[in-house]
């Protein structure tokens, strides 16, 4: 029987504002909340909280107590969900009223929905630590499933998670690693000793995430009867079909007026209409089923644009340059102790910083420009690098002031 593993990423970043070379050194509010723009993020949040987040959220609720064997997963950013607490209390609550039915898992990620994996493991370890301790402090759930951002993914990081004791990491299911392997199976990183693979099946996520409303696709209409059977043809050739996607999909990315929460409300049905299907969290599918193979991913591999791999965040030199910047400050960030400095350092090591800077306008370019509140990747270069400039003159400034208490103490004990 194929089960079905249902998994959301629910994220929106603190977006950078339109900051000047003229306001380094004088304003050290980075990010954007102007009222002037109609991609501030409070509005961002405002809108995705209407348009998707809460009649989501209403619709699952209502299918849960409906479909006793539906069950679903989400990984929430740490910055998503501070922004929840502060603006936006009742979309947390509509969350959490998901959580506590009992058969929805959260999974583990980084707190600032960083790469940081891949520049500092010491720093993404600490993000990883402040991600749990909110999930446990907002959900009471102690995840045990770890789930990069944007699905980055290689050995390392799963040899990472398997010494952290982590039963499962999640990672894009891409054709250049499977070779002639299906990623309807659970696999075995290549280096590790109990953590289970799980991989997308980015063909059926995909046919929801992007292709639903797109009617010059061959599929077009995509009904909920129409793709349980796609999912029901995998009996006998799979363990587990694994649909991973933004949870924007439902209302933001596929509007309501194409048929989305129709196709959602009626998909559980359909898929359980064949009683050799049912649903299963993350953790759930690594506890029943055993690994088929040793799967080897030595080279990052992501859920993003056409080459799955870093590209999106780090494919050309000014986002290069951009992101050894920020993480360079690290240990100067640090040694400060001033909390709101190592809390803008951080939240400027979101991924989505870099994205907005990403020259890619061909086949992954309308993907880009989503929610970018930058005329071009350049000006989304420029203020980042302005407000980054502006950081590490408070860190310098900072540095010196702790110097100098230092130097008094230690003169003080001197002369006692």
């Amino acid at each position: 029987m194929p089960s079905i593993c249902l998994y959301f990423q629910v994220h929106q970043p603190v977006r950078v504002k339109k900051y000047r070379i003229f306001d380094v050194g004088h304003d050290h509010k980075y990010f954007n909340d102007s009222s002037e723009t109609n991609l501030n993020n409070q509005k961002v949040l405002e809108k995705v909280s209407k348009k998707s987040y809460l009649p989501t959220n209403e619709l699952l609720l209502k299918l849960l107590k409906k479909h006793k064997d539906l069950k679903l997963a989400y990984s929430f950013s740490g910055v998503l969900l501070e922004q929840l607490e502060e603006k936006f209390p009742k979309v947390l609550y509509s969350f959490k009223k998901l959580v506590d039915t009992g058969r929805v898992e959260i999974l583990s990620e980084t707190f600032y929905h960083s790469l940081a994996f891949f520049y500092s493991i010491a720093e993404f370890e600490s993000q990883v630590s402040l991600h749990e301790e909110k999930i446990m402090k907002t959900f009471g759930a102690a995840p045990k499933v770890f789930r990069n951002t944007e699905l980055a993914y290689s050995n390392d990081l799963a040899v990472w998670a398997d010494k952290k004791g982590y039963k499962a990491i999640l990672a894009e299911g891409w054709d250049q690693f499977l070779d002639w392997r299906s990623p309807n199976f659970v696999y075995r990183p290549k280096g590790t000793g109990s953590i289970k693979l799980l991989l997308k099946n980015y063909k059926l996520s995909d046919d929801i995430a992007f292709r639903f409303s797109e009617k010059t696709w061959s599929e077009w209409p995509l009904t909920a009867d129409k793709f349980a059977r796609w999912v029901s043809a995998i009996n006998g050739n799979g363990q587990v079909v694994n649909l991973f996607m933004d949870y924007e999909t439902f209302g933001e990315h596929q509007w309501e007026d194409n048929g989305i929460f129709e196709f959602l409300e009626n998909l559980p049905a359909e898929i359980l209409k064949n009683s050799d299907n049912n649903f299963l969290t993350p953790s759930e599918v690594a506890k029943k089923y055993k690994a088929m193979d040793e799967l080897d991913v030595p080279n990052v591999v992501t859920w993003a644009d056409s080459e799955r791999d870093l590209s999106a965040w780090v494919g050309n030199a000014i986002q290069a340059s951009a992101i050894e910047f920020i993480y360079n400050l690290r240990s100067k960030v640090l040694s400060t102790k001033d909390q709101k400095i190592i809390s803008d350092w951080r939240r400027l090591q979101t991924s989505d910083h870099f994205y907005y800077m990403c020259t890619k306008w061909f086949s992954d370019g309308d993907v880009h420009k989503y929610f970018n509140p930058y005329e071009s990747p350049y000006d989304a270069f420029i203020s980042y690098m302005n407000a980054a400039t502006d950081l590490k003159l408070r860190v310098e400034k900072r540095s010196r002031r702790n110097e100098r208490s230092k130097r008094v103490r230690v003169r003080d004990r001197l002369s006692i």
